[in-house]
């Protein structure tokens, strides 16, 4: 991509509005914009990240046999009526719409309709509901399980502290994936499975050695649910850390009971803040019993299915990776989710090269951004180190001279001359370290 055909740019200075460093520079370096408080919008550059870690997500679910479906947003109140979760607790999270507008309704209707919840729907804010309504429908016997599906679906949450950037806004995509087992040691395989998968995710994410799985509550569904915490002082959480047996427990569980259940030696854990980028619940078979989700089992007896819930939200894993490894002026994204892998910057006598370099590239499938713009070179560079692909190839007169193109790892912070073709290579090579 030729960066001067990109309409979107960069800006000079922070927004002063926003507190979290993460909303700072993404709406600094032209990946997002701010549509209202807690609401954004995904740009070129934005987009093509949060994708990155999308796609990553999803290969992991893939592997775990798991099937992608897209539900609705809006959501019939009567489902989830019968698992109380219309009103009640959950009225704050809700956003909630009316069939009729005001100039078809009369008033007289809409309040009856408000009573009754007649004529209402809602956006949803999680899935267990419309998931286990559609799996009554398709599972009847033992045969049918275990399955899980999962979806990239955008929901809606009334947040009342959209103060954190894309780490808490009130309209977000998360990855859902929800598991139907025919009892609970069956469940339990699965969990382990999806466990290990979103380790995996973490790691090729880029919070490797960073990320931990965590013990916090179960809420209404079981004893505990477990979150993945990774370390970061922006973080909202507080979790105590066993480096001995590379777990933690969230603060809202570290009792002298559990501690002692989990057999940790208090004097082995280490206090630290944290933001959790995923989590896992058992939910087992309340939402199966209350939308009649039951299957016949090989004695003939008719049995409610043993459910689990499994979350990931993209944007703020996003949001997480600005936190932890950019300031207000500088950023390297890891390579696996960089808008691109490589960024050329052509400077003065650099074009010819640096449009046969650019072309190359392009023929060998490599992810690259290409500064064509006549700025001065100052401009150019500001705006890279914002933008923070990984791998930096600079094409001017002097680099010319000296070999060909200037080649900076910005990981490693390493810098040499390459030819056009050993530059290729490199990008190759890096892809291939990706992959």
């Amino acid at each position: 991509m030729k960066q001067s055909s990109i309409p979107i740019h960069t800006r000079k200075e922070a927004p002063t509005d926003e507190q979290s460093k993460n909303a700072r520079l993404l709406l600094r370096n032209g990946f997002l914009n701010k549509h209202a408080s807690g609401v954004y919008e995904f740009l070129p550059l934005g987009l093509r990240s949060l994708n990155k870690i999308i796609n990553i997500i999803r290969e992991e679910m893939n592997m775990l046999g798991a099937q992608e479906v897209l539900l609705s947003a809006l959501q019939n109140p009567e489902i989830w009526k019968k698992t109380s979760r219309w009103s009640g607790d959950t009225d704050e999270v809700w956003f909630k719409t009316s069939l009729n507008s005001p100039q078809v309704a009369s008033e007289d209707t809409r309040k009856k309709e408000k009573k009754t919840g007649g004529s209402e729907l809602g956006l949803g804010f999680t899935h267990e509901e419309p998931i286990t309504s559609l799996m009554a429908t398709h599972i009847s016997s033992y045969q049918h399980l275990p399955c899980s599906l999962y979806q990239f679906q955008t929901k809606f949450r009334n947040e009342a502290r959209a103060k954190s950037g894309i780490m808490r806004t009130r309209e977000f995509i998360m990855k859902d994936l929800y598991s139907f087992a025919k009892n609970k040691e069956e469940h339990n395989v699965f969990y382990e499975k999806v466990a290990s998968a979103y380790m995996r995710i973490f790691e090729r994410i880029g919070f490797k050695d960073r990320v931990y799985r965590t013990y916090a509550s179960g809420g209404l569904f079981s004893e505990f649910s477990d979150e993945f915490q990774v370390v970061c002082d922006a973080g909202e959480d507080v979790i105590y850390i066993s480096d001995k047996k590379n777990i933690a427990l969230n603060k809202e569980v570290y009792t002298d009971a559990v501690i002692k259940k989990l057999g940790i030696d208090v004097s082995d854990l280490r206090e630290a803040k944290a933001t959790e980028v995923g989590n896992i619940f058992t939910l087992g078979t309340r939402f199966s019993e209350a939308l009649e989700c039951f299957y016949t089992n090989e004695q003939g007896e008719r049995v409610p299915v043993f459910m689990g819930s499994y979350g990931i939200g993209p944007a703020r894993i996003l949001g997480t990776l600005i936190e932890l490894y950019a300031s207000d002026s500088n950023m390297c994204f890891p390579e696996s989710v960089s808008p691109y892998t490589v960024h050329i910057i052509e400077l003065e006598g650099g074009k010819e090269v640096a449009q046969s370099l650019y072309e190359l590239l392009i023929n060998q499938k490599v992810d690259v951004l290409y500064d064509d713009r006549s700025v001065r070179a100052g401009e150019k560079f500001a705006d890279a180190d914002i933008i923070g692909i990984p791998h930096r190839m600079i094409v001017s007169t002097k680099s010319i001279n000296e070999g060909g193109i200037e080649y900076t790892d910005r990981i490693t912070e390493e810098t040499q001359n390459l030819s056009p073709q050993d530059a290729v290579a490199k990008a190759r090579e890096v892809i291939q370290y990706v992959k």
